[in-house]
């Protein structure tokens, strides 16, 4: 989102120079990059001690960057755990704006007295954020979620099941489970349990995985070796593959958003270590983890969460989408609506005009 939004604030004004943490795509855009971003990778409270040197080592970077380069701004993206951190040190020296703010209303409202005190702008991806930041004393804007833009099917159907071998007669299952490596380590077994069934029960099914670009395809197959099953692993290819597919089994983050903006059914699992479970399941607000669900201030799809994440009743709510025209129907009418509420097209031009025109007032 990083990069979408220095693109757009280029086309704004091509004479702005950008520095920060990053990857690739933001290297595109002609930002320097001053730390690179696959470091930071964390799940779970373990992940987020273990690399705490890291993050120590990065805000005394940033902050000495802060003071040589002496930028007109600071522009935080998401990371909400560190990033409050730095807000706080740089203590509203510059303007500091948050972007993709952090989802206090699901979990830690006490950090509202931090964005209040050291967020000068305050920009939001869904409308009920702006509500709960405004109904707190907190002035937030939402500018709509950029995913409306990015995510869209390549191709059409044919040719994309052409060009994987996949037979168009039969029924289509996708597997997403997830972008990080720890995400695959527990959820790519439980799908593929969950697979197994529903092959037993609907035979001649075919099982497409998601593969995310920044992992080893090994990692894939050598899970799936353990299962006699007709799969294919499908990278970079999120939203075709979405496409293609009569059901989905999606793991819980923002692959949800792209199958409610593709407005085809599936079901949400997340699993983690046990005392990462503990640790977060006790902080959380919100009576849904998917932020589908959460945005359509109801249940629209099931959740199979931890302890209820088994793989023969994830079967057998795929099984009622894949059976049942009814079900899956009304599912993919309550994901357009959640589209809907994303906003228009061009979310990123539009955080790109909020922030130009705040900084020409100051």
């Amino acid at each position: 989102m990083a990069a979408n939004l220095v693109s757009a604030i280029h086309n704004l004004d091509p004479q702005i120079k950008f520095s920060g943490v990053g990857g690739l795509k933001l290297a595109e855009t002609g930002a320097e990059i001053v730390y690179d971003i696959k470091e930071l990778s964390v799940m779970g409270l373990l992940d987020v001690l273990k690399k705490l040197p890291k993050f120590l080592k990065l805000k005394k970077i940033i902050l000495e960057q802060i003071a040589i380069r002496r930028p007109d701004c600071l522009i935080l993206v998401d990371f909400s755990g560190f990033n409050l951190r730095l807000a706080k040190a740089v203590n509203k020296r510059i303007p500091v704006i948050y972007y993709v703010s952090p989802q206090i209303w699901a979990s830690r409202e006490n950090r509202a007295h931090s964005i209040k005190k050291f967020i000068s702008m305050n920009i939001v991806l869904f409308k009920f954020e702006e509500q709960f930041y405004r109904q707190r004393q907190i002035e937030a804007i939402c500018a709509g979620h950029p995913l409306i833009d990015l995510v869209k099917p390549s191709t059409n159907k044919e040719s994309f099941q052409k060009s994987f071998g996949i037979d168009p007669a039969k029924k289509i299952v996708a597997l997403l489970p997830g972008s990080r490596k720890q995400e695959i380590k527990f959820i790519l077994p439980l799908m593929l349990k969950t697979a197994q069934f529903i092959d037993k029960m609907i035979p001649g099914v075919q099982f497409i995985i998601a593969k995310t670009p920044n992992l080893d395809k090994q990692i894939y197959a050598k899970e799936c070796g353990n299962f006699d099953l007709d799969i294919k692993i499908i990278e970079g290819r999120t939203p075709d593959c979405l496409n293609i597919a009569q059901a989905s089994l999606v793991c819980s983050g923002t692959a949800t958003l792209e199958a409610a903006i593709i407005q085809k059914p599936f079901v949400i699992i997340y699993k983690t270590g046990l005392l990462n479970y503990l640790f977060y399941r006790s902080q959380i607000r919100v009576p849904y983890i998917g932020i589908v669900n959460i945005a359509a201030g109801k249940k629209i799809i099931p959740e199979f969460i931890q302890f209820s994440a088994r793989p023969k009743l994830i079967a057998e709510s795929i099984i009622d989408l894949l059976q049942n025209p009814l079900t899956a129907n009304q599912m993919s009418q309550n994901l357009k609506a959640v589209k809907d509420s994303l906003g228009e097209p061009g979310a990123s031009g539009r955080a790109a005009e909020l922030i130009l025109d705040f900084l020409q007032k100051q």
